[in-house]
């Protein structure tokens, strides 16, 4: 076997195709021969040097994958060569093959294509661990996603209808027919609306339950505004900064928790938890169509640059995947 392989390398913040060697699976891990990779606005952020990988993951772009198992290391149960598998990872996605422990590997269901089951485990987890994990979210609450159209967005959504609560979103008003679509019960434009204004007058003055947030410092007085007594907010990124002169009366005022949360740092026994408890709830879902990956497009993975591109102009609507 050729101990070689392609994969796409960062040099001078531009995306090209390099030869590197083949990444050998440790104990308790899969060797994947990759079909499909996500990307993600992390991939971008690393790109550029702003968000290293986890201390012993690759430093390959990369945090979730598609494929196929070609080989097993030492420990592993359940899997073999030729099987179907997608997950999570710290790094190493961008490349023809990579490794995926086994406690984080989930099964392919029959009938979904590998972009699909790529476009899953990195959006998916992320809005299970927001909406369960740390919101707890009760059916009948009502939930304000922000970039609603977004891959965390798009599943957040339908996440949370299939919870039983009610999805609000923030998204341009050109993504609002997609988020309904998905079963968003109000669409917010927050280009030409203040949504604070929108939720107090839907609500009639009483606020949302949980609010998931990207934006930060330039969101923070509206989420304080929109949410209700016991609201939660989770935090979950900063496009739009970090420091903002913030009025605090509100989070003693109305009891309202306020959650910050990554996922790549995490412990693997976080993430191994996480992982089992979606899929619990999630591939059966998937099995059935009740639930979807969204895909918004689908570039060779030559052409990762151009993948990048797109996400950064922010004209996507669910997940962008590179095809292997």
């Amino acid at each position: 076997m050729d101990n070689s392989m392609q994969a796409i390398v960062v040099k001078q913040a531009q995306l090209e195709v390099g030869e590197l060697p083949r990444p050998q699976p440790a104990e308790g891990e899969l060797l994947v021969e990759v079909k499909a990779a996500g990307v993600n606005r992390a991939d971008l952020l690393q790109k550029q040097g702003k968000y290293p990988p986890p201390e012993g993951a690759s430093s390959l772009l990369g945090l979730e994958v598609a494929g196929t198992v070609a080989a097993v290391g030492n420990g592993v149960r359940g899997w073999k060569a030729g099987d179907r598998v997608f997950g999570l990872m710290g790094g190493g996605g961008y490349a023809q093959y990579a490794v995926l422990n086994s406690q984080l590997a989930m099964r392919i269901p029959a009938g979904m294509d590998f972009a699909s089951a790529a476009a899953i485990p990195e959006v998916f987890l992320t809005a299970w661990q927001a909406l369960v994990w740390l919101a707890r979210l009760q059916p009948g609450e009502k939930v304000l996603i922000h970039a609603g159209a977004s891959g965390v967005g798009t599943a957040a959504i339908q996440l949370a209808r299939a919870l039983g609560a009610e999805a609000w979103v923030t998204a341009s008003a050109a993504k609002h027919e997609a988020c309904r679509a998905l079963g968003a019960s109000e669409a917010i434009d927050y280009k030409t609306h203040d949504f604070a204004e929108v939720v107090a007058d839907k609500t009639r003055g009483k606020g949302v339950n949980v609010i998931v947030d990207f934006i930060g410092a330039d969101y923070w007085q509206q989420n304080m505004q929109s949410l209700a007594v016991d609201g939660r907010l989770i935090m979950l990124a900063f496009l739009g900064g970090v420091k903002t002169e913030a009025n605090l009366a509100p989070i003693l005022r109305k009891r309202i928790s306020v959650y910050g949360s990554t996922l790549r740092s995490r412990s693997l026994s976080y993430q191994a938890g996480l992982t089992k408890d979606l899929s619990d709830f999630l591939l059966p879902r998937l099995e059935r169509d009740e639930l979807k990956p969204v895909l918004h497009k689908t570039f060779n993975w030559q052409q990762a640059e151009a993948a990048h591109q797109e996400m950064e102009q922010n004209k996507n609507i669910g997940k962008i995947v590179l095809i292997f």
